[in-house]
């Protein structure tokens, strides 16, 4: 069971965590429950992180970040204990979780769950500080990056063959798209893992992405749920699991959207072997993910015009990266926006469909919605659209791919 920050927030909160877990334990289960920090309290460490020295030692700032997952374990410990459930909190280098050495963005390397299995034996439940783990060889404290617990919920559940993982939060579940903007979006009860994992990397901001590509690599059937039900009669939220797990599989599973978008096209670039490793491999060096590429070759031949994206946080330096190698690459201008979108729809329906994407592309055209660019995979298709008209772009596919709810 793994609880989000906001569903810790508070000690009463906790209190209703705690009631949650006694009602899994009553069921006849062994629970491992991981925790975020107290909602607000990452963001207070790293304020005081950044206010200490602009340029800090990252090693250090790990050891900042993870103590607000310590204080929430050790609160969730202490009212399981006065419930009179066993229980005890463990810090990520006590299982151990080990990790790599990118602090700040670690990746787990491998969990010993012994440790684990041997409180479980002795009726424990084992409160786990989520987002951190320990890189061994230095015996440094190490995080996994923002929503790292996520991560961190589905890694014990694999290390320990749990039956399954709930992460609670503070939605009850997947939707076909985010609910404040399109009210008629429905809650899914099942999702692919495939499908999760587009809409995890296209804007959802449900799961982390990490989580759900370990979920799958594990096969750790995974529920999304709400920690704000009633413990004593909880909704089911949302499945997500291998393919083959779902019945009948609509086209479209759902739509996604990201405003973390910033264009650049790069006008009258020689066309001509080595300029796109030209302008690409800087931007990997810079670890700058590039999504969106077109290459439009002009009507001489010998230039073209090349477009392509970058998360917004990354364009000021994507675009001083490409003006100092200028003369290397040799192009006649730079253009940029940030007031851009991506809009996206997935669903594992898309396989065996023809001509889904095309239906998106007249319907938004009806309604005015020029497409800046375009990218396809087996199960998706994403638009870049202007900012302006996100609403109206993501409403229009919900209504087309017969996503709206009934009634």
């Amino acid at each position: 069971m793994k609880f989000g920050g906001t569903s810790v927030a508070t000690v009463e909160r906790i209190r209703n965590v705690a009631r949650h877990v006694k009602r899994e334990l009553d069921a006849g289960y062994q629970v491992a429950v991981v925790v975020s920090a107290m909602s607000g309290e990452t963001n207070k460490l790293v304020a005081f992180a950044k206010d200490a020295a602009a340029l800090h030692d990252l090693r250090e700032y790990d050891a900042i970040v993870a103590s607000g997952e310590l204080v929430t374990a050790g609160l969730l410990a202490i009212v399981l204990q006065d419930m009179g459930i066993k229980a005890r909190s463990w810090q990520g280098w006590q299982i151990p979780i080990e990790t790599n050495d990118a602090h700040g963005a670690a990746r787990i390397e491998a969990i010993d769950g012994a440790r684990l299995m041997h409180g479980f034996e002795a009726g424990e439940v084992a409160i786990i500080a989520g987002f951190q783990g320990v890189h061994l060889p230095s015996g440094r404290v190490t995080t996994l990056g923002r929503g790292g617990s996520d991560t961190s919920a589905v890694a014990v559940a694999a290390a320990i063959k749990a039956e399954r993982c709930d992460i609670y939060t503070d939605v009850d579940g997947v939707y076909t798209t985010d609910p404040r903007i399109v009210p008629k979006a429905r809650r899914l009860d099942r999702v692919a893992f495939e499908e999760m994992l587009e809409m995890a990397s296209m804007g959802a901001k449900v799961l982390q992405v990490r989580s759900v590509e370990v979920a799958m690599v594990h096969k750790i059937p995974t529920y999304v749920r709400s920690s704000f039900d009633d413990p004593a009669n909880p909704g089911l939220g949302t499945l997500i699991c291998d393919e083959e797990n779902i019945m009948e599989s609509q086209i479209i599973t759902g739509i996604a959207f990201s405003r973390d978008e910033a264009q650049i096209t790069l006008r009258k670039v020689a066309d001509k072997p080595g300029v796109a490793a030209a302008i690409f491999m800087p931007l990997a060096e810079a670890n700058i993910n590039v999504d969106m590429i077109i290459q439009v070759v002009s009507d001489d031949a010998a230039s073209t015009d090349i477009t392509f994206t970058v998360p917004s946080a990354d364009y000021e330096k994507a675009r001083q990266l490409l003006e100092k190698d200028h003369d290397k690459i040799g192009y006649a201008s730079l253009q940029g926006a940030t007031d851009v979108v991506k809009v996206s729809a997935i669903g594992v329906g898309m396989r065996s469909h023809a001509g889904i994407a095309a239906k998106a592309f007249k319907a938004l055209a009806e309604k005015g919605v020029n497409i800046r660019a375009i990218t396809t995979s087996e199960i998706k298709f994403s638009v870049l659209i202007d900012e302006a008209y996100t609403e109206l772009a993501v409403r229009t596919l919900h209504s087309l791919y017969g996503l709206d709810a009934k009634g």
